[in-house]
């Protein structure tokens, strides 16, 4: 499943997306990093569940830098914190 929402995730064509892709608000994803939450973890990311009582089928599923999706869950709506300038994700 982890596989499946990763490859939702946005291809940047200068990038191996096995490796790389961006989430809905831009922010660059390594994807080796998935459940990685640290503060130093600036690709970190996580699954996110679009709709909070959705379930956990793929249609309700996508990958969210991890910064991201914490700030979307508070809110329920897509929050943007973290974007990117470039190759590097920088903090709005």
């Amino acid at each position: 499943m982890i596989q499946k929402v990763w490859e939702k995730g946005a291809v940047d064509p200068n990038n191996d997306s096995n490796i790389w892709r961006k989430d809905q608000c831009g922010a660059w994803m390594h994807r080796l990093t998935h459940g990685d939450t640290a503060r130093n973890s600036m690709y970190g990311w996580e699954i996110h569940h679009v709709k909070p009582n959705g379930g956990d089928d793929l249609s309700n599923l996508i990958p969210l830098q991890w910064e991201n999706n914490l700030a979307t869950a508070d809110t329920g709506n897509l929050v943007c914190v973290v974007t990117s300038e470039g190759v590097k994700n920088v903090k709005k």
